[in-house]
This record gives C-alpha cells, sequence and structure tokens, in this order.
C-alpha cells in the first residue's frame, strides 16, 4: 500500500467512483475518529476523510457540503457511469496541496 498515489481533494471534484467509495466507507457518516488532521503546503491546517481505489488514496476535504453530498447521495444518480470505462466518467480536476 506504500505505492499509492495520494491525492487531496475538495468534494466538488469527486468523481462518482470515488464518491460511492466515500458513501460505501461511511455508510452513516464519518465522526472524530474518520478525520484526518493535516498542514497543506502553506501551513494551512486541512482536515479530510479517507477513501482507497486499487492505486489511489484520496484525502476528501471535510465541508458541511460534503456531508449533505454523501447524505443525498442516490447510486441511480450515477448509474449512467461505468466504473470500468474511463471514459464514461466526466473529466475533473484534482487540488493538490
Amino acid at each position: 500500500m506504500d505505492n499509492l498515489k495520494r491525492i487531496i481533494v475538495d468534494f466538488k471534484k469527486l468523481t462518482p467512483e470515488v464518491l460511492r467509495l466515500l458513501v460505501e466507507r461511511y455508510p452513516d457518516g464519518y465522526d472524530d475518529r474518520d478525520i484526518i488532521s493535516f498542514k497543506n503546503a502553506n501551513g494551512d491546517k486541512m482536515e479530510a476523510v479517507e477513501v482507497l481505489t486499487t492505486d489511489t488514496k484520496y484525502l476528501v476535504k471535510i465541508s458541511a457540503k460534503l456531508e449533505v453530498t454523501m447524505a443525498n447521495y442516490d447510486e441511480d444518480d450515477y448509474e449512467e457511469f461505468d466504473d470500468d470505462d474511463p471514459e464514461a466518467i466526466p473529466d475533473f480536476t484534482i487540488e493538490e496541496e
């Protein structure tokens, strides 16, 4: 697992795949013990929750909007996306810090 890419991402830039994994990992929401605190390159305190794919460790920045997005997640909204087909997932920009 040490060879995983590490990416910090804002909830607004989550792919449907990562959002689905996040909801699966935290089906009842996350709590304080799930939160990872760290300082970014600018020295600002950041808080995130972790979600893993086969090759990447995502640290998803915490915000009130993330909680609402997770609470309102409906898998049917994303059924048109095929996780095995990268062309089916819309482009997004990863925000790294």
